[in-house]
Formats: structure tokens, C-alpha cells, sequence
């Protein structure tokens, strides 16, 4: 139904920067919110950053609040998150998702997931 695919994600020390991408195989790319989500070892996935259908409404988990941006490219099927000031608390797995309706917290209300791209940050 939807494929999404991450990039971007590497190896960077702390207070460097990526930029992970995510790729959706829809053509109603617009009619979805998107969220990123990131799992670490031995932790539950946890919410990172989501945004609406228009692009306009967005949001962020407390720990990245003014660190990471999410955005969105309708006509390019894509949505991005923008990381900076990174932290070694950064490193997990990090994953796209797509759902109907507006962007929630709970990643249980996410239909369709990428396979995800690992991000670590060197201390």
C-alpha cells in the first residue's frame, strides 16, 4: 500500500549534524501525516517529531525541541528530519511512518513503517 524508505542516517560525532530522508512509494503522499520515530537497545520506539498532511502543523518530543525540523515535500514524495546539535542520546534506529488522520504520539496509530536507518553519535 505505501513503501517507505529512510536514508541518510551515519556515523557522526557529538554537536555534528544529518539530515535523514525518507521516501514514500504513493501517489496520495499528501493525503498522510508522517512521523519519525527512534529505537535505542533495549528501549521502546518512541516518538520523535511528526507533521501533518499540509505540512503546516508540526511536532516534537520534548529531547529534540529546538535541536531537529521536520519537513515535508509533497510533489517529491519525501519527508525529511533535519538533526542538529547531536547527542549521544541521539543514537538509535531511526524510522519513518505514515498514517491517516492527524499526527499522533503513539506509534501504535502508524499503519505503514520503513525498515529504518541507524544514527550513532560518538561522545
Amino acid at each position: 500500500q505505501v513503501q517507505l524508505v529512510e536514508s541518510g542516517g551515519g556515523l557522526v560525532q557529538a554537536g555534528g549534524s544529518l539530515r535523514l530522508s525518507c521516501a514514500a512509494s504513493t501517489r496520495t503522499f499528501g493525503s498522510y501525516a508522517m512521523g519519525w520515530f527512534r529505537q535505542a537497545p533495549g528501549k521502546e520506539r518512541e516518538f520523535v517529531s511528526g507533521i501533518r498532511w499540509s505540512g503546516l502543523g508540526t511536532m516534537y518530543a520534548d529531547s529534540v525541541k529546538g535541536r531537529f525540523t521536520i519537513s515535508r515535500a509533497n510533489a517529491e514524495n519525501t519527508v525529511y528530519l533535519q538533526m542538529n546539535s547531536l547527542k549521544p542520546e541521539d543514537t538509535a534506529v531511526y524510522y519513518c511512518a505514515a498514517k491517516t488522520g492527524g499526527t499522533e504520539v503513539n506509534p501504535d496509530s502508524y499503519s505503514y513503517w520503513g525498515q529504518g536507518t541507524q544514527v550513532t553519535v560518538s561522545s
